[in-house]
């Protein structure tokens, strides 16, 4: 077939996958991995189009004074940016002067009185910096002067101030930091009859507190960090929240404090997150004893290692009930040994079978770090902190049929009815082609895909070996179009721009996509589909795609997206022909990034931080509560 499908090509640009290695010979897979290292994976972006040293006639690269390697245009992975904090202005209180009552103030309930509560028109100078939305909504409330101060009255803080206080000094239990709602309650002087200094404390207070609260709902529903704003790789439609009505409710709800927290995530996932941070931190504030296993190869059944004792210790301490009870004789047996016995090796097959690892009772660095915890419950901590902000990023509720794809778990997940129904092993992008945070809607499976290799792959990994050979696709069977018409590969100045050039590998058993792909259209031309490279899903570590999401068993995902059977989805592929077909109903999927998660059963597993994201986020909000304490 010699047309190509351009929309499929084109929307590939900066992604995805590399395919399966033939049997014959030097392949393009051979090509992509060879050179790709050789390369040393310049990050330097070089116009395709700028003009290349020498003879452009000279393709093979060889004589005349072209140097390949130093004209070698690159298409630049995204990056990770420096945070910057949002920036807080100066609340503009001259908005809030109202008509003056002659000799009289408005009390907590609206009410005209002359006890002594604090004149609303010292609002004006009171001196509050918050983010736009934030100034807003106080300028919202306290502009109508019909709204009565909420959280002071008579001398001092009233109840629904403490209980506001007393919610934002608890804002660590969800995963929020105190520090950045911190308002000192005023401090009134009794041996100062000045009723002018005692309201002036009182309305900075007032005012202060509400752009705390408000600044509070804010975070905890969207969170305190923009994802945008840490990397390339995140891609999010940041939460807009209505906060006018924050202030209002606040002021009549009989428990303020209830509905302060009722603004918090209430999903499963957030409740566990939450339930799990509480654990620990009233466990021993992270100061527990760690257990080590030293090992410096790989410990296989029938061998013997003092590290073995270790082993079994660790794997009491980190093992589930279930796999304690199932194994409670080999437990009260162990006397401390050195050999690693058929009755311990099943011990840590259970285990690793557990913990989604190749149940193979070989003991190797991942095993291990999966045994001892991978952190201690400090760093467990963090990781549910930040977990808990990523989790405000996604929907609350993430409904009750969707795929959710967690990459440091390198597991792709169905629910159904809010049940998780399928569980498999992913392969995701490495860490130089790594797979973005994002979500989206599964809307189509495509069988028997056309693999469209994207410009970053042309670009960076097939020119070294097309200006060597401008036959190489052609004997691979590759198809190439320029300005929308088939050439062959001879035909093309590979030292020209790439731009108007695409190539794509039709439909066979070596298609770098395999038998099917799912499709939730993304403009990072990111995608779920099969693979011919069986072998990668029993690693451990399965970074190593150009970003696509290789699935282990991409039928039984199909089927379940489309709601038909295997059988169905084995008959589409059967045809041998290329099509797609739509799914009933478009399904969320969630491309998602935690090193912290609840299982279906809600236990909190821990992953390896494979791109270093968390650290990210953590300078967010280091930086993000420094700018607020600074802008007090």
């Amino acid at each position: 077939m010699k047309f190509v499908l351009k929309s499929a090509v084109s929307a590939l640009a900066f992604s995805c996958v590399m395919g399966a290695v033939p049997a014959h010979a030097y392949t393009l897979m051979d090509m992509l991995r060879g050179d790709r290292a050789r390369s040393g994976q310049s990050t330097i972006f070089m116009d395709p189009s700028a003009p290349v040293r020498g003879n452009p006639g000279n393709r093979n690269g060889l004589g005349g004074d072209i140097d390949p390697e130093a004209a070698m245009p690159k298409v630049s992975s995204p990056r990770y940016y420096t945070y910057k904090a949002e920036t807080l202005l100066l609340v503009d209180t001259a908005k809030f002067a109202d008509p003056v009552i002659t000799g009289a103030v408005a009390d907590v309930s609206g009410t005209a009185t002359t006890d002594g509560a604090p004149q609303r028109h010292f609002l004006t100078e009171a001196k509050v910096r918050a983010n736009a939305d934030v100034a807003k909504a106080l300028q919202a409330y306290y502009g109508d002067g019909k709204n009565p101060l909420i959280w002071v009255s008579g001398e001092g803080v009233n109840e629904h101030g403490k209980a506001a206080l007393s919610v934002l000094a608890d804002a660590a239990s969800v995963g929020l930091d105190p520090a950045d709602y911190a308002v000192s309650e005023p401090t009134i002087d009794p041996a100062n009859p000045d009723p002018d200094v005692r309201d002036r404390a009182l309305t900075q207070f007032e005012l202060a507190l509400s752009s705390k609260v408000l600044a509070y709902v804010q975070d905890t529903t969207r969170g305190r960090v923009d994802p945008n704003k840490l990397s390339g790789y995140h891609d999010f439609q940041r939460k807009v929240v209505r906060l006018d009505p924050v202030l209002k409710l606040s002021r009549m709800s009989p428990d303020v404090a209830a509905y302060l927290s009722s603004r918090n995530p209430d999903g499963t996932q957030f409740q566990a997150l939450k339930a799990e941070l509480a654990k620990l931190r009233a466990a021993d504030g992270g100061n527990e004893e760690r257990i080590t296993i030293s090992l410096t190869s790989l410990l296989r059944p029938g061998d013997s290692s003092p590290e073995v004792a270790n082993i079994v210790k660790a794997i009491q301490k980190n093992g589930s009930e279930e796999l304690k009870t199932a194994h409670a004789t080999t437990f009260a047996a162990y006397t401390g040994g050195s050999d690693y016995s058929p009755e311990i090796v099943s011990l840590v097959e259970d285990f690793q079978k557990e913990h989604g690892l190749k149940p193979d009772g070989v003991i190797g660095q991942a095993t291990v770090r999966t045994m001892t915890g991978g952190d201690t419950n400090g760093s467990k901590i963090d990781k549910l902190v930040v977990a808990m902000e990523q989790a405000r990023w996604l929907p609350d509720d993430l409904g009750p049929r969707y795929v959710m794809i967690n990459q440091p778990a390198f597991m792709a997940y169905y629910y159904n009815d809010s049940k998780q129904q399928l569980a498999m092993r992913t392969v995701v992008g490495g860490k130089n082609n790594q797979t973005y945070f994002f979500n989206d809607e599964i809307e189509t499976v495509e069988f028997n895909p056309f693999w469209g290799v994207p410009q970053s792959i042309i670009i960076n990994e097939m020119l070294p070996k097309l200006r060597a050979d401008p036959n190489y696709l052609d004997q691979m069977g590759y198809e190439v179009e320029v300005g929308g018409h088939a050439v062959p590969s001879s035909s093309v100045d590979w030292y020209g721009s790439t731009q108007n050039i695409s190539v794509r590998q039709p439909p066979s058993s070596d298609n770098a996509l395999g038998e099917l792909k799912i499709l939730f259209p993304n403009s990072h031309a990111i995608y779920m589909h099969d693979t011919p490279s069986k072998s990668f899903f029993k690693r451990d570590m399965r970074a190593l795609s150009h970003g696509c999401v290789r699935l282990a068993d991409p039928r039984a995902m199909a089927a379940a997206v489309l709601g038909t059977t295997v059988d169905d989805v084995a008959k589409q592929i059967a045809t041998g022909q290329n099509h797609a077909v739509k799914v009933p109903q478009k399904i969320p999927v969630y491309v998602s990034y935690f090193t912290a998660w609840p299982n279906k059963d809600g236990v909190i597993e821990y992953f390896d931080d494979v791109y270093g994201r968390d650290a990210y986020v953590e300078k967010a909000f280091d930086v993000t509560t420094k700018s607020r304490e600074a802008q007090i």
